[in-house]
């Protein structure tokens, strides 16, 4: 009796995740398999046929894929740290108990990070114009003398870029901050402020590493959010001036639809983001200390 009550327990839990599990494996595993076996063929469009490694070979001697690659990370290595470091300050500021319209300011800092991609893009795109409003309120508060070409000059295009995604995903990530600030016991603030600790003092030597796991969280899910940037790229810069500011996605989606199509290798540059990820992952991981 028992067994036949556990059996119609179990099949009525597949029965209830069954559809959920064949969606996933058909619009998520199934394209994987399908991107992979992809990835060892070669041809222009439909006419692919199977080449081996050869895709894989080319990865190393593709200086186009090098520059995009070099962009990516250097969007990586300067925005990610400087959008944490931001999120992080704000979370704390804005779980103060005496500030006052907290709801209006996490509002207002996170609704930047839920406005569409392509919009949000094209207006950045209109305010570091030659013309845009940028580069009109720093002459007039005589900062520049001539307008900054932010968007065809290669080092400020990059700067643009760092500065549009900080600007949309500092409030997402400091969403996740806030909710572990608000798991901290106040008791342990209150005890170090009675051992005469500073404020500053409380942020480095309790909020930091109580912070450590959402800082690992944070991390990685930026870094795959950056190894995968495409829509700032595409809509403000186009990858411009003369493949600056390409991205790695951005150069996927090239070898896609803009050059001849190149399915084949285009599914080969994107395993090595997979392996990208994959090893910038566990390196995050092994640096945090955590199993």
């Amino acid at each position: 009796m028992n067994f036949t009550m556990h059996s119609r327990a179990k099949l009525t839990g597949w029965l209830f995740v069954s559809l959920a599990v064949i969606l996933i494996c058909v619009f998520y595993f199934y394209p994987m398999i399908q991107a992979l076996l992809l990835s060892f063929k070669t041809g222009a469009g439909a006419n692919l046929h199977f080449n081996g490694i050869s895709n894989y070979k080319r990865l190393f001697s593709d200086k186009t894929l090098l520059t995009a690659v070099q962009n990516t990370f250097l969007y990586l290595i300067v925005q990610v740290p400087i959008m944490i470091i931001l999120a992080m300050i704000i979370s704390v500021l804005l779980n103060d108990s005496k500030l006052r319209f907290k709801s209006f300011f996490r509002t207002a800092i996170f609704l930047p990070c839920v406005t569409s991609l392509v919009a949000y893009s094209v207006v950045f795109k209109y305010l570091f114009g030659n013309d845009g409003l940028v580069n009109m309120l720093l002459t007039k508060l005589h900062l520049i003398a001539q307008p900054i070409q932010w968007i065809s000059d290669p080092f400020w295009a990059k700067i643009t870029i760092i500065i549009a995604i900080t600007w949309r995903w500092t409030g997402y990530n400091m969403i996740f901050f806030l909710s572990s600030l608000q798991n901290i016991d106040y008791s342990i603030y209150e005890a170090a402020r009675i051992d005469g600790a500073s404020a500053v003092k409380q942020f480095i030597s309790i909020t930091v590493p109580m912070l450590k796991p959402i800082v690992l969280f944070t991390s990685i899910t930026s870094t795959i959010g950056t190894l995968q940037l495409f829509d700032e790229v595409m809509n403000i810069t186009k990858g411009g001036p003369g493949n600056a500011t390409l991205s790695i996605s951005q150069y996927i989606y090239n070898l896609s639809f803009k050059y001849t199509p190149d399915f084949g290798y285009a599914a080969t540059v994107s395993y090595s983001v997979v392996a990208m990820i994959v090893v910038l992952s566990v390196l995050q991981i092994k640096l945090a200390g955590d199993k």
